[in-house]
């Protein structure tokens, strides 16, 4: 089971029912793909870290920016309203940055979904 499955949702954030912390870095799958309008995409986080996560084109142009900042050690899940784009085959990433002194990137991963207008 996909590891979001467990949590209910709450402005923006999950919270785990078990009071678990992440095991590892951990980007889902967007759900539903293929999509119309709108999707969630949901990632973890074993620690406290600085997190990106954006969407492309095809050609690899930003389109939107959807997490910039500072989290908390846990499950999140954001929502991409893509009324505004054509329809698809768009990608999105994740990039994880630990928030230790001398330390650089953790994690990054990227997953394509299709936006079907």
């Amino acid at each position: 089971p996909r590891p979001c499955e467990f949590y209910k949702a709450g402005e923006g954030e999950l919270e785990n029912s078990y009071n678990n912390i992440p095991a590892e870095y951990v980007l889902e799958q967007n759900h539903p793909n293929p999509f119309n309008p709108t999707t969630q995409i949901g990632y973890a986080l074993p620690e406290a870290s600085y997190v990106t996560l954006k969407v492309y084109d095809v050609l690899g142009r930003e389109v939107e920016q959807l997490v910039d900042g500072y989290k908390e050690t846990g499950y999140y899940e954001v929502e991409w309203d893509a009324s505004q784009f054509s329809s698809g085959l768009y990608f999105y990433k994740l990039v994880v940055s630990s928030v230790e002194p001398l330390q650089v990137g953790n994690y990054f991963s990227v997953k394509k979904m299709l936006l079907a207008k």
